[in-house]
């Protein structure tokens, strides 16, 4: 057996052991908004390195493909609107450059044929030969192909990791500090209906800003992977 077959079969099996855990243990069904009161307990309950334990859970949400909205949102409602903001964002980033680098370098083949005949993705890696980081940027901003496939697809590309993570990282950015603001305005607006309203008009006027972006960039530098 080379070690081509031995990487792709050791990919399998870890991504086979964390969904079966994921599953045993009942994490994925509880990935939810409804929920997030509940596992935001299960986190709290780790004191100290709850951080530690908030990251790792953001990290493997990421390589397993579980909701990032909740997950991101319950930063917020752990550890408030600021230091929600640290956490959330580091997790990211470590989370997308670890699915680049298994795309990359583990598990080439199996990425390949999750994206096999996706149009999206073949419009997405012709456009890097032409565009770079643009697409990555543009790609982060409007979610025009699945954010966890994502990560894994630019494996396939020729970006350069580099490239792939701090782009990623700045662009990511905006969303992510808008939707932990939710999170910490449930918390720290709590019996505090401004405080609460000033959080929230934050987190609507930044997803409105992002929202706009993809638009002004279109029209700008005609960045698109429409036909």
């Amino acid at each position: 057996m080379n070690s081509k077959t031995i990487k792709l079969v050791t990919a399998i099996a870890l991504i086979v052991i964390v969904y079966i855990l994921l599953r045993v243990f009942g994490v994925s069904k509880y990935i939810d908004l409804k929920n997030v009161y509940q596992i935001k307990e299960w986190v709290s309950g780790y004191g100290i390195i709850a951080p530690l334990i908030y990251i790792g859970f953001y990290i493997v949400g990421t390589l397993f493909f579980l909701p990032g909205l909740p997950i991101t949102v319950l930063s917020g409602i752990v550890f408030g609107p600021v230091f929600g903001v640290i956490y959330a964002v580091i997790g990211a980033i470590i989370g997308v450059s670890l699915a680049f680098l298994v795309a990359r370098y583990a598990a080439r083949d199996l990425v390949e044929s999750w994206v096999q005949g996706n149009t999206q993705f073949q419009k997405i890696d012709e456009k890097v030969e032409l565009e770079g980081w643009r697409i990555l940027m543009f790609t982060r901003l409007v979610p025009i192909f699945p954010f966890n496939l994502q990560n894994y697809a630019y494996g396939l590309t020729g970006i350069k990791f580099i490239t792939y993570v701090i782009v990623s990282a700045i662009f990511m950015l905006p969303g992510t500090i808008a939707y932990v603001q939710i999170g910490g305005a449930l918390v720290s607006g709590e019996g505090d209906l401004k405080k609460t309203l000033i959080y929230l008009s934050g987190a609507g006027v930044l997803i409105m800003v992002v929202s706009l972006i993809p638009k002004f960039l279109k029209k700008k530098h005609d960045i698109s992977i429409k036909d």
